[in-house]
């Protein structure tokens, strides 16, 4: 196993909620238990920032693994999208307060941030702290987690042994232990596929040059792909739409350019939103953008459209499907963009016991709290640790992913479930209990690994990201 020196200080671990201990008992209690050992997060994007930062103002050792080459990798993918979310929602209290204890200054609150100001702006000077920076790892893939010595069968002390991370860096795979393990890789590069069953199929992946998930930069080298050709759209949530207000500005340019938006809602104005009367200005300027150009004919709409196979004749697509239960076909489709939203990956977590609905594939307990089908942005309301556990104990998905494919999420409820679980891991019993969330009526979404959910929040104007 790869030997690690820590500088920060020795803490706890974590025991079940006990009400007639005291918070000090409790901590003398955690400390016998693999009190060595670092706490593992995985991901450094806002939300495994957030977490490093928490647990390093309480003290505790910790070790962030991080995929890719650079902090906020996922985020830079689509660093040209515009959050409508303002600063003020998107910066976390732990790590600002370390930060102007650095002498930074934060930006202008009310402004609205692109992807890239997130990262540039905020995330590098988080992960440059010198409370985080020694203990950040990029280039460094976990590919499987596990309990030492006990696979996924095995009952018998399996709380009391640590978990261990298989990483992959560019030289070899390391083993890393950990006394616990918050997951915040988000969603980011698992988009859901373009059929209305939820199945990805061999002739969609066969088209993978034709069809772009997420959000292009239509304003760099992506512009001559979609320059004069006929496009289709595929999702009914905001980075669909987003994505559709830029080629509406590239056909301004060029007027051969053909923009078809296929979705499966009711009526186009179910995707409106509340439009003038919305909270969030951006956001209601975003529904009544694609109001007008809906109305001056400037994309044709064709809903609701649930796809059921693709084929290519003559170089060109064919997106094969139903309308009301009758056979329609979209003929001469030269590229396709799709925004159906997102799922977590679970196959590095094969050998640990998660508690995960099998509808949302959230995590089990915030399940009825989140379900799309009942709740937006803003009737989710904030949870921490206690919602947040896994039949392993100290396992935690968080951001994103906690979330599943629901599409509710918003980065400041992130910023709060890791702010609860640094407090349990910790042994701060009250404070993990505690609320620390305050949000407008409306909710505000923010971002987390990944632009691609569909029917929560609503990106500025001009061009930006959602609720993730």
């Amino acid at each position: 196993m790869k030997n690690i020196e820590f500088k920060v200080a020795p803490t706890s671990c974590c025991t079940p909620l006990v009400s007639n201990k005291t918070k000090e008992t409790v901590k003398e209690e955690h400390a016998s238990y693999n009190n060595n050992l670092p706490i593992a997060i995985i991901g450094a994007g806002p939300i495994g920032l957030a977490a490093a930062a928490h647990l390093a103002e309480r003290g505790q050792k910790f070790i962030l693994f991080e995929a890719g080459p650079s902090i906020g990798q996922n985020i830079l993918q689509w660093g040209h999208v515009r959050l409508f979310s303002p600063w003020q929602y998107n910066i976390d209290k732990a790590a600002e307060r370390l930060l102007r204890n650095q002498g930074w200054q934060p930006p202008v609150l009310t402004d609205l941030p692109f992807g890239q100001e997130l990262v540039h702006q905020y995330l590098e000077p988080v992960a440059k702290l010198p409370e985080l920076e020694p203990y950040i790892r990029l280039n460094s893939k976990v590919i499987s987690i596990t309990k030492k010595n006990t696979d996924k069968m095995k009952s018998a002390n399996r709380e009391a042994a640590p978990f261990v991370l298989y990483v992959e860096t560019s030289v070899s795979t390391e083993r890393f232990e950990a006394r616990a393990v918050i997951d915040a890789s988000g969603t980011w590069g698992h988009s859901n596929p373009l059929h209305a069953d939820g199945i990805w199929t061999r002739e969609e992946r066969d088209l993978k040059d034709r069809i772009y998930y997420g959000i292009p930069d239509l304003s760099g080298e992506q512009r001559q792909k979609y320059t004069g050709k006929r496009v289709a759209v595929v999702g009914g949530g905001h980075s669909a739409i987003n994505t559709l207000l830029d080629l509406a500005k590239l056909k301004e340019t060029d007027s051969d350019t053909e923009i078809i938006w296929v979705m499966r809602k009711k009526s186009v104005e179910e995707a409106y939103g509340g439009e003038e009367n919305d909270q969030l200005e951006a956001r209601g300027t975003l529904g009544s953008h694609i109001h007008q150009l809906i109305d001056a004919g400037e994309i044709q709409v064709v809903t609701p459209f649930m796809i059921e196979g693709l084929s290519k004749n003559d170089g060109r697509m064919t997106i094969i499907g139903n309308v009301n239960s009758e056979s329609k076909e979209i003929q001469e489709i030269d590229e396709m963009i799709v925004n159906t939203g997102s799922r977590p990956d679970f196959s590095f977590l094969s050998e640990i016991r998660l508690s995960i609905d099998p509808a949302t594939e959230s995590v089990e307990a915030l399940a009825p709290l989140i379900d799309p089908n009942v709740h937006s942005c803003g009737t989710v309301r904030p949870h921490g640790e206690k919602e947040l556990r896994h039949v392993d104990k100290n396992f935690y998905l968080v951001g994103m992913k906690s979330y599943g494919r629901a599409p509710t999420f918003l980065m400041a409820t992130g910023y709060e479930q890791v702010r609860s679980i640094a407090a349990y891991l910790d042994g701060d019993m009250e404070s993990a209990l505690k609320v620390e969330l305050e949000l407008p009526e409306t909710g505000v979404c923010g971002i987390s690994s990944t632009p691609n959910a569909n029917d929560c929040c609503m990106p500025a104007a001009s061009s930006t990201s959602e609720c993730n």
